[in-house]
């Protein structure tokens, strides 16, 4: 795992535009990708997800020229998925300039499909998204864009998904997407200690201060935030300034 703790912009598109929402419903546009992937490139963004968040076979040669666009723009690393079910899927979207895949509903369902990407592309290149939400004590694994139950423990199946192949984690929840109130760090934490690759923490982030929360308290390798940053909410540059004078290793030149 890197030292430097990363920070990464995500895209949600409905295959042509950006879109946002809270609690993964109520969505409204945010943008053009292209436009967007420019401006956190040149602001220092570490890295960038792009998301088909409708990820339905109809929309896919449209999200395979958004990420056409959104890669022409970037010299920094770009992961992309939604609704990668396949190998030939996957492999699509790397030819269209995806550095990166991220699997997430289909891999619960056939999670050889994890060992399937991974040896193509290597550990390195293979995301697995997991949407958490709590449930008592602990949290489940939601799928089709977090609306329902898989009926799978969270860190059981992080421990799962890094036995196939899996080299990251990225990490949502489903309680504090959209919601600005922090990322939740009790939730990072346990997958963080659970898995032995980076951890990608997402969703609830608006303070400067709940990005040091994220890396401090909840062992987070990076942290990733969409509306914060396309509103204007929180820079990156001073995002990563703050940052660092709190105490937390950064990427630099920012």
């Amino acid at each position: 795992m890197s030292l430097a703790h990363r920070i990464i912009p995500c895209l949600d598109t409905d295959g042509t535009r950006v879109v946002k929402g809270v609690n993964f419903v109520g969505l409204r546009d945010a943008g053009d990708p292209r436009a967007l992937a420019a401006r956190y490139n040149k602001e220092g963004a570490d890295e960038l997800v792009v998301l088909d968040i409708a990820a339905s076979r109809d929309r896919r040669p449209t999200f395979l020229e958004t990420i056409r666009r959104v890669a022409a723009e970037l010299s920094i690393p770009l992961t992309a998925g939604g609704g990668i079910q396949t190998l030939e899927d996957g492999r699509a979207v790397v030819r269209a300039g995806a550095d990166k895949v991220t699997v997430n509903t289909a891999a619960v369902a056939r999670p050889e499909l994890i060992s399937e990407l991974s040896r193509e592309f290597g550990a390195q290149a293979v995301v697995l998204a997991i949407d958490a939400k709590r449930n008592g004590r602990h949290w489940d694994v939601m799928v089709r864009g977090g609306r329902e139950s898989a009926s799978r423990d969270v860190v059981e199946w992080a421990r799962e998904g890094v036995s196939l192949g899996a080299g990251e984690i990225l990490l949502t929840s489903v309680d504090r997407d959209g919601t600005q109130i922090g990322f939740d760090t009790e939730l990072t934490r346990e997958i963080s200690e659970a898995v032995t690759v980076p951890v990608i923490a997402s969703g609830g982030a608006k303070l400067p201060k709940h990005f040091v929360d994220i890396f401090k308290e909840g062992a987070a390798d990076a942290a990733l935030a969409a509306s914060i940053f396309h509103d204007g909410v929180q820079p990156i540059r001073a995002l990563k300034e703050f940052l660092f004078k709190n105490g937390v290793e950064v990427r630099w030149p920012c």
